[in-house]
């Protein structure tokens, strides 16, 4: 009897402790900071390399680095502050910094060269957003008209003008490995679409979900699957997958907020944010089914996923951001208070000791002598 009600309250604490391992599915990548600093991870490669951000707290103020078992400075163009956007497989690091004086330029940093100004479109600034593995940047730029518009880098260095749909406007947000980029550009009567540009052909608008207005591209991945958010007629944002025919509402199977898809891999899981009043969930869509990580058991900015399957972004601890990544098939599980851990230990302790009585009371009638032992 001993035994059984041993194994019992094994049990039942194994069943109240299985929810407590939901916050191990989140692993901090490490990266040291002070403790008026925070850390996110923004791009990830197949070697673990992290194109990331250290930000002051206080001022907001932010640094970009790349972390490779060790946190490397990129440095700035001469200003302040730098952030990062992207990283390819070779270690490639892009993103945007200020310059002596204060204007944002887009760069490309390696190990061998530093940092290095992409130049504009005519005007004072430039941001860089993506690298693919042949090393060629997208983003957005300055032009001679004061308007942004989007960017692809040449062999020579320099900026190619992709051009609108239209309007005054359009941003590159991703570029594939065929140089297939996506991102936002204006129509003529000043709505947004999400577009694909491919080289030959141009820009080609995605278009919007049933009702809605506007649209924007996120990433894309090698096999042409765009990823990113599209108003809806009930005004909301709704996070999408575009398969190259036609745009799926991801939103619709989330089933409330505002959701924006962020990534896209190889396999074609998507990840991105929920948004609900203050609250911030992230999913996770992934083999024709959709995740969804309640607020603190997941992570709180999902910038990327990897073909590894790891996601990362940013936890959110302490008031601050603690870059981490976690896996692509994690699934939130119920964390169970140390209240209801107890509450459920007493009760079966309460249930074994009546067990033992009656086994006591009425068994031990029946096996009367040695045999009593055996309890």
């Amino acid at each position: 009897m001993l035994r059984t009600t041993s194994s019992v309250v094994l049990a039942a604490f194994l069943f109240a402790t299985s929810g407590i391992s939901a916050a191990q599915k989140i692993h901090p990548l490490g990266i040291a900071v002070n403790k008026d600093e925070a850390s996110i991870a923004v791009d990830i490669n197949a070697h673990g390399q992290v194109a990331g951000i250290i930000q002051n707290v206080e001022e907001g103020t932010q640094r970009a680095i790349l972390y490779d078992r060790r946190v490397i400075e990129l440095g700035t163009l001469g200003g302040a502050e730098s952030y990062t956007k992207g990283i390819n497989a070779d270690g490639l690091v892009v993103g945007t910094a200020q310059n002596g004086r204060r204007q944002w330029r887009a760069f490309i940093y390696s190990k061998e060269r530093g940092m290095r100004d992409l130049g504009t479109l005519g005007g004072n600034s430039s941001y860089g957003a993506a690298i693919n593995t042949a090393g060629q940047v997208v983003g957005f730029a300055d032009t001679n008209d004061n308007d942004f518009h989007a960017f692809v880098t040449n062999t020579d260095g320099t900026l190619t003008d992709l051009g609108t749909l239209g309007g005054n406007i359009s941003y590159a947000s991703s570029i594939n490995n065929h140089g297939e980029i996506v991102g936002t550009a204006a129509l003529s009567d000043g709505n947004r679409r999400a577009f694909l540009y491919r080289p030959g052909s141009g820009m080609i608008n995605l278009g919007v979900l049933p009702g809605g207005r506007a649209s924007s591209a996120s990433a894309i991945n090698d096999e042409g699957i765009v990823v990113g958010a599209a108003s809806t007629a009930s005004g909301r944002w709704h996070a999408f997958m575009h398969d190259g025919t036609s745009m799926i509402d991801l939103g619709d199977m989330i089933g409330y907020g505002d959701s924006f898809a962020t990534a896209v891999n190889a396999a074609g899981h998507v990840v991105g944010t929920i948004l609900i009043g203050d609250e911030r969930r992230s999913f996770v869509y992934r083999d024709g089914k959709m995740t969804v990580h309640p607020g603190g058991h997941g992570l709180y900015l999902v910038n990327a996923i990897n073909n590894q399957e790891l996601v990362i972004g940013a936890q959110y601890q302490g008031k601050k951001f603690e870059a981490s990544t976690m896996r692509s098939n994690a699934r939130p599980t119920v964390v169970r208070s140390p209240q209801e851990f107890m509450t459920l230990i007493v009760i079966v302790l309460v249930a074994a000791t009546g067990l033992m009585i009656y086994h006591r009371r009425y068994r031990g009638i029946q096996l009367r002598g040695p045999r009593m032992l055996a309890f």
